[in-house]
């Protein structure tokens, strides 16, 4: 893998560990100020809701993190494309149901990444 690619890996897996923060640990302070379409009066009631989507953010920046330590570059590749695979999937369903700015947000960077794994 290219380093521009590991870089581009490594970006959607920070922004991942945020969401994944923001979630599991700030839903009901900067998740008012980053969710702000959300009504606010229902983040104390969906915090346990929340902290599990943050948990599978933290699944997604993991396998990404971990596609960069496999020193195997075929295998590497493999799991990068797995889990970026997860992400794109994961930000083209939330644009259909929730907002079309996590289409820009999520899938666009994770299909960017997975453009620069495959071929640089």
């Amino acid at each position: 893998m290219s380093l521009i690619a590991k870089i581009a890996v490594l970006l959607v897996a920070l922004e991942h560990l945020y969401i994944l923060w923001i979630e599991m640990f700030a839903w009901t302070t900067a998740g008012r100020k980053t969710f702000r379409s959300f009504p606010a009066h229902l983040f104390e009631e969906t915090k346990a809701l929340a902290a599990n989507q943050g948990l599978y953010n933290g699944f997604l920046s993991a396998g990404l993190i971990w596609s960069l330590f496999i020193s195997d570059l075929e295998w590497s590749k493999h799991v990068a494309c797995f889990f970026l695979g997860c992400v794109i999937v994961a930000g083209v369903f939330g644009a259909l149901t929730a907002s079309k700015s996590i289409f820009v947000k999520q899938a666009l960077p994770a299909i960017i990444a997975m453009l620069l794994v495959l071929f640089t």
